[in-house]
């Protein structure tokens, strides 16, 4: 039997099988247990069927024109595909730094994160950091625009100055279109004031 394993951001399990056409799609949990997210699975070969798997461990198995619906577990999963999914890289952590309105100066209760980035990165085998700015929605596009992205390279550059290889930092700024808290235009929210360090 041959086993492949996908990715994605729902974390799906696909097994083959050499002698029928066969596979099986399972739904895994979130990291944290939390869910699972969604995927919809649909019969190859131009067949109109498919099937959504919306909860953790739900079960999708295909064979010729055959779908079928069914559950598995987590105990089954490590049993069968163990090896497989110890086998993917870490998933990516993400870090969060907050600062001062209007401006790209740090809090000061959000200076310590730096110190447990760089500890992170320097556990984690051939790791690299992305650096994404974001501010809330007062200002215009344009200047918070500028504002994220300089706010993502003071991160970077600090990240520089406490030791971090530059060319394991990438930097990026989203401006005020990904707000962490929902918010009404021009109000000043402090949590969306954010740079998001991922380490992956």
């Amino acid at each position: 039997m041959q086993r492949r394993l996908l990715t994605t951001t729902a974390a799906l399990l696909l097994t083959a099988c050499a002698q029928l056409p066969h596979e099986r799609v399972i739904l895994l949990p979130k990291p944290d247990g939390s869910g699972s997210g969604a995927v919809l699975v649909k019969k190859s070969a131009g067949g109109d069927g498919h099937l959504l798997l919306a909860e953790p461990y739900a079960q999708a198995d295909a064979t010729g024109s055959n779908l079928t619906l069914s559950r598995s577990d987590a105990a089954t999963v490590q049993r069968d595909y163990g090896q497989l999914l110890a086998m993917q890289p870490p998933r990516p952590r993400i870090f969060v730094v907050q600062f001062a309105s209007n401006s790209n100066r740090l809090t000061a209760d959000t200076l310590p994160v730096l110190a447990e980035v760089r500890a992170a990165l320097g556990r984690q085998e051939a790791g690299e950091l992305v650096v994404i700015g974001h501010t809330d929605s007062v200002g215009t596009l344009e200047a918070n625009d500028k504002l994220s992205l300089a706010r993502a390279a003071g991160v970077r550059d600090l990240l520089i100055q406490q030791g971090v290889a530059a060319q394991a930092i990438s930097i990026a700024g989203r401006g005020e279109r990904e707000p962490l808290v929902a918010s009404a235009d021009e109000r000043a929210e402090a949590r969306n004031r954010r740079v998001e360090i991922k380490l992956r």
